[in-house]
């Protein structure tokens, strides 16, 4: 825990394709809580080391994005939403949320997305083997993660009600 925030802050992360932004922005419009996401802060502050060209994709400086996102989540009321979690500072977070998606529905988001070749196989492989449940737990508390389907409209839906709950049940801890 940072201090004594009397909001929340949550990470949402999970494998490209599994929903994270989508349910973040629904979790802000019924919470009141601030969505960080993560990829566009990187691009808009370049806080990366320039361009993968196998993987299509900016290489993340760890430490530029976590100079940068300390002030904006010491005080609480924030979803972060990123596709990795093992660098990010325990203390930052009161929940980490895994997002999970069937091999054959997360398939067919990647490949409407234009994902193909190394890209589309790396994500894939990383949902198969759940890399990022096991990066959360390796990393955070086991008591505040949780893994939800991100499946359907209907997941979703259930993933938000349940996290608006929990925000809405939440009580600082100070330490």
């Amino acid at each position: 825990m940072m201090g004594s925030r009397q909001k929340p802050n949550i990470l949402v992360t999970g494998t490209p394709g599994t929903g994270k932004t989508s349910t973040c922005a629904l979790l802000v419009d019924c919470t009141g809580l601030r969505h960080i996401d993560v990829g566009a802060l990187v691009k808009q502050k370049n806080l990366h080391d320039g361009w993968d060209p196998e993987l299509q994709c900016h290489i993340l400086n760890e430490d530029l994005l976590c100079d940068e996102l300390e002030d904006m989540v010491k005080d609480g009321g924030n979803i972060v939403d990123y596709h990795c979690c093992d660098f990010f500072p325990e203390r930052w977070f009161d929940a980490v949320v895994v997002l999970q998606t069937d091999n054959s529905i997360l398939y067919d988001r990647l490949t409407n997305r234009g994902y193909m070749g190394q890209k589309l196989q790396n994500n894939m492989e990383c949902e198969i083997f759940q890399v990022l449940l096991e990066e959360a737990y390796e990393s955070y508390s086991h008591d505040i993660i949780t893994a939800m389907p991100s499946n359907t409209i209907e997941d979703m839906s259930d993933n938000v009600e349940r996290l608006k709950d929990w925000v809405h049940s939440w009580t600082p801890i100070n330490p």
